[in-house]
């Protein structure tokens, strides 16, 4: 049976501050002024070059590490499934000591984001996912005054997207609705030393079990990287055969009404390529961040959006 998922890093619960201090490589030495140590110049150059090579590099998603991440999100949702089914265990500070529980809402009421990294085991074991890298993270933001309806009807307006959650979505369009079931298509942008430009089609469907909760599961069911993004030559790599950027995305939405305002969580779930070998400790900074990083931005803005 799958165990409950593991927090695995701190929150950003000071009042303002939604990230982690940067990732120091090297944490006892400091590089000299640029006038003063030609050496490090070109040290920091040629690293800069070894590690654009090697995210340019393609890489290929297996039969393999496609099953073993669909074991990852299956055990993920059965913890998921039973969370939304209990009222006491609807967001994840609930999940936490009283007095720990008590704080983290706190700040959330005064401001703060929480940002925690997650890792689901099955029988307390590692789900291992070979020559990928699984990012599981859970936020969660406060809305004060904010409805709960408008918090939804917010995430929903998927034609908007483009225009709410710029830069990072560059396009968005609803294919469809029936009901509480969306279909729509996103293209992302991301830029952290290179341009990633990925098109992606998903599926939502939300649900509300009560008047004061509701929550949805997102599943993007095709992404492709796009090559020359806005130019005649726009063309797209072949799915599975790319940059390994992003290969799978599920996202798992929360919105609680309580307390003059309305909680919002969001759990993402996705699948990159692994580091290549001898590359981790400079090429794994990059790949890691880039999910953290988007799960803040999102919440942030959702929360500036709403405050008006």
């Amino acid at each position: 049976m799958p165990e409950a998922t593991r927090r695995l890093s701190g929150a950003a619960i000071a009042s303002g501050r939604t990230s982690e201090p940067p990732l120091d490589v090297f944490p006892h030495y400091r590089v000299m002024p640029p006038d003063r140590s030609p050496v490090v110049r070109t040290l920091v150059t040629l690293m800069s070059l070894v590690m654009c090579s090697a995210l340019a590099s393609a890489a290929d998603l297996s039969p393999s590490t496609v099953a073993a991440f669909d074991r990852y999100v299956q055990a993920t949702e059965a913890r998921i499934d039973a969370e939304v089914a209990s009222p006491d265990r609807f967001l994840w500070p609930f999940s936490l000591q009283p007095q720990d529980r008590d704080v983290r809402l706190d700040g959330l009421r005064r401001g703060a984001l929480i940002v925690e990294r997650l890792e689901t085991k099955r029988d307390g074991r590692t789900i291992d996912v070979p020559n990928g890298l699984v990012h599981h993270w859970v936020g969660l933001a406060f809305l004060p005054g904010t409805r709960i309806d408008r918090a939804v009807a917010l995430l929903q307006d998927y034609d908007r997207h483009a225009v709410i959650y710029s830069p990072r979505i560059a396009q968005s369009t609803l294919r469809a609705r029936e009901g509480d079931t969306f279909t729509f298509h996103l293209r992302f942008f991301m830029k952290k030393v290179i341009t990633v430009v990925i098109d992606s089609e998903n599926t939502a469907r939300f649900v509300r079990p009560a008047a004061d909760r509701v929550y949805s599961r997102i599943v993007s069911t095709r992404l492709a990287e796009v090559d020359d993004a806005g130019l005649p030559s726009e063309r797209e790599k072949p799915i599975g055969h790319d940059g390994g950027y992003l290969w799978r995305l599920n996202t798992y939405w929360r919105f609680l009404e309580r307390d003059g305002g309305t909680y919002v969580q969001c759990e993402s779930v996705s699948l990159t390529r692994g580091i290549p070998s001898g590359l981790g400790w400079i090429v794994g900074p990059f790949v890691t961040s880039l999910p953290r990083e988007s799960l803040e931005f999102t919440l942030e803005t959702t929360r500036r959006a709403l405050a008006h």
